[in-house]
């Protein structure tokens, strides 16, 4: 696993915010590489933030991280933050969505706003309990056949997107 030692705002520059966000998009503790980069280009699609929560199973200068976003992830507003309180401090929890194999509620019965926050766990584990603990009303999974452990984190994240999107652009 490499470092992910990086400033912890990565869209930083002289120009200013590429877009105003329509919804936030959070990957806690991410550790593939590429299903990052993936995210990224999509948040790119849809005028998204993405949010990472440190610790990385990645550097976010990994060659990998980029060729997954190619040229997408010089127009994406993303940012980095040390740790959960970081990303509450930021972002208030009052319209956060936990994506989870756990959630009661289908995402389809979710009404999502803009300004939403989006929150996928890590491919290996999702998210941990003391996240979700108290807030099974905004927990939502996407319905898979038994077969199917889980889907691909970039995957449930464009699955949410595209919802989102559906529900305000109809």
């Amino acid at each position: 696993m490499a470092s992910d030692d990086q400033p912890s705002a990565a869209a930083d520059d002289a120009t200013g915010p590429k877009y105003v966000p329509r919804v936030h998009i959070v990957l806690f503790q991410p550790e593939i590489p590429y299903n990052t980069g993936s995210v990224g280009r999509t948040c790119v699609a849809v005028a998204a933030k993405l949010w990472l929560v440190r610790p990385l199973g990645f550097r976010v200068d990994d060659y990998y991280l980029r060729r997954a976003g190619l040229d997408y992830w010089q127009h994406l507003e993303w940012e980095v933050v040390d740790d959960w309180e970081a990303l509450v401090a930021a972002l208030a929890v009052e319209r956060h969505w936990y994506f989870t194999k756990f959630g009661k509620q289908n995402y389809t019965s979710a009404e999502f706003a803009e300004g939403d926050v989006l929150v996928f766990g890590r491919e290996s584990q999702g998210l941990p309990p003391e996240i979700v603990a108290g807030r099974q009303e905004q927990c939502l999974r996407i319905p898979t056949r038994p077969e199917v452990r889980s889907l691909n984190l970039s995957n449930s994240a464009a699955i949410a997107m595209y919802e989102a999107l559906r529900q305000w652009d109809g």
